[in-house]
């Protein structure tokens, strides 16, 4: 347990979990009213210390420079959230909530803080006017603060806490407020937005293919063919050239065509990707809560009836 001397050495030093991981600086201490020892301790977590949490000392270290509570990090942090500025108490509901949420019995812990001897939490109370919180009042151990926690009471004062608690336990049940006698009721309602994700990609890619073409052309050939011509007064004068009797060979040269091909490269047209939006129609389907508030109780003839509203 954190003593009284060491509250100097807890403020705004850095507050561990029992696993060695930060959480953040103690900013505030409050008293247990009965005994006026160290009960809560406020944690500021959060980004820029923007959020203040509380937790309890009792089971607290210091080591070395900062305080080590036995609670995980993140039990910490989603602690109920508390108002610190409420003129430096805590009221009986939220101290209960936190036991409850820390897993410590309010009962248990009021006997165990009044059992005789040096057990007992509340017998060792500092007296009134030493500086300390007496019953109903007290201060923050931080420095500018305010701030005490509604502690252990007596005999008397347990039972009116007993019926505090039932009152704000009815009307945390109900819903309604203090000196209300009203009913709100709420029920949620279900806002359908878009969002814009990526569903797909396409893209552009050029490759080369080869394919047979066909393509007819004309091509000319050479051919070789005999005349024979009767001798003529027109021609006897060649006929008669050269020896009468002889050997001789005359040589023609053929020609012939042939298709040639040969290729060229030549755009042809231009490709581009570009989309266009499409709106359909979707029906989207949603679970939402609501409240239903019902007339319970008896008719004039004594029997139950029970309307909704």
């Amino acid at each position: 347990m954190i003593t009284q001397e060491q509250i100097p050495a807890v403020l705004e030093h850095p507050v561990h979990d029992a696993e060695g991981n930060k959480i953040g600086n103690a900013k505030h201490i409050f008293y247990d009213d009965a005994t006026g020892r160290p009960e809560w301790v406020t944690v500021k977590t959060g980004l820029f210390g923007s959020h203040e949490s509380f937790a309890p000392i009792r089971d607290a270290a210091m080591v070395g420079e900062h305080l080590e509570l036995p609670y995980p990090k993140d039990k910490v942090k989603d602690a109920p959230n508390v108002d610190v500025d409420n003129g430096g108490h805590l009221s009986v509901a939220e101290e209960q909530r936190l036991y409850d949420y820390y897993g410590i019995a309010w009962d248990d812990a009021w006997q165990r803080a009044n059992e005789p001897g040096e057990g007992g939490w509340a017998h060792g109370g500092p007296a009134a006017g030493d500086g300390m919180a007496g019953a109903g009042g007290g201060m923050a151990a931080a420095a500018g603060g305010t701030g005490t926690a509604a502690g252990f009471k007596g005999p008397d004062e347990a039972a009116g806490t007993e019926e505090q608690r039932a009152g704000t336990a009815e009307r945390e049940r109900t819903g309604m407020a203090s000196g209300d006698d009203a009913m709100t009721r709420s029920e949620e309602r279900m806002h359908v937005g878009t969002e814009r994700y990526e569903s797909g990609r396409a893209r552009l890619r050029k490759y080369v293919v080869t394919e047979e073409v066909e393509q007819t052309v004309p091509v000319s050939h050479e051919e070789v063919r005999l005349v024979r011509e009767p001798i003529t007064e027109a021609n006897v004068d060649d006929s008669l050239r050269g020896p009468e009797i002889s050997e001789a060979e005359h040589e023609v040269t053929l020609h012939a065509e042939r298709p040639v091909v040969e290729t060229e490269a030549v755009p042809v047209e231009r490709v581009r990707l570009t989309t266009e939006e499409r709106t359909e129609e979707r029906t989207v389907t949603g679970e939402v809560r609501k409240e239903e508030i019902a007339l319970e109780g008896v008719d004039e003839t004594g029997e139950e009836q029970r309307r909704s509203m």
